[in-house]
């Protein structure tokens, strides 16, 4: 099974992993570790890839794993306000926050940017799900700021979180018109550095995790670490959207990154 760690996270009292997409039981176009309820792999199998990735995130301990209907929004929600679930929920949004142990908080991705947080002295984490879209929000006010202002009501200080940004698209996979890139440049002419010119006239190329970098910095968490991995390559490992519909595939899996507090 494919965990991956980051060092702005090595917190005592506080596991958690990006996963890749081996190590489960799916098969077909969902090999392996497919955690993603939307996909229309077999529940029981996706069942059972979470169960996988509990044992591997915090295997001696009581862990439910939490995940939303993710929409592209900056919709947060503040854990157990809504009650404690195992599985995957209906409730939609696109973060969550915590200080209760035994809530493993997931994000389920395949392109678009994980990223989880922690206050290590406060014991407080979040998780959010970064595609463009909910990076961006409105009015300059995204998922991203959303997460950190929960975590702050929950007693995280801002420039004490720390924040991991999980395996996203990369610059050179990530191709888009025009009219994506205007939507970033509306904000101010300087979002002109996450664009560079694509091959195709009227293209572009996004650097999504440098953008997420960018906000999570600009709204003042302490630190933020950025993996620099790609999912478009098949060799890495990874779930990915883009890849899938280039490959003109009828589906694909996500995988999950998830965080919990241990103690």
């Amino acid at each position: 099974m494919k965990r991956m760690a980051a060092h702005a996270l090595d917190i005592a009292g506080v596991a958690h992993g990006f996963f890749g997409r081996e190590g489960g039981v799916s098969s077909g176009l969902y090999e392996s570790l497919n955690c993603g309820p939307g996909s229309k792999d077999a529940p029981e199998a996706v069942n059972q890839n979470r169960r996988l990735v509990v044992g591997a995130l915090a295997p001696q301990t009581d862990t439910s794993l939490v995940s939303l209907s993710q929409i592209h929004s900056a919709i947060v929600h503040t854990l157990p306000a809504w009650g404690q679930h195992e599985g995957p929920t209906k409730l939609e949004g696109d973060a969550m926050v915590t200080a209760t142990p035994g809530l493993a908080l997931g994000i389920l991705t395949a392109d678009c940017a994980p990223v989880l947080l922690a206050d290590p002295k406060a014991k407080v984490i979040g998780a959010a799900h970064a595609g463009w879209k909910g990076a961006l929000g409105k009015d300059g006010r995204g998922v991203l700021e959303a997460t950190l202002d929960a975590m702050e009501k929950l007693g995280a200080l801002r420039d004490r979180i720390r924040a991991a940004i999980g395996p996203c698209i990369s610059q050179g996979n990530y191709e888009v018109g025009w009219d994506f890139r205007d939507r970033f440049l509306e904000l101010g002419l300087k979002h002109r550095r996450f664009f560079t010119p694509s091959d195709r006239e009227g293209h572009y190329r996004f650097d999504l995790q440098g953008y997420v970098a960018h906000r999570l910095t600009s709204a003042g968490a302490g630190a933020v670490e950025p993996l620099g991995i790609c999912t478009y390559p098949p060799e890495n490992g990874f779930f990915s959207f883009r890849r899938t519909t280039h490959a003109q595939e009828s589906d694909y899996g996500r995988q999950i990154s998830a965080i919990v507090l241990t103690e």
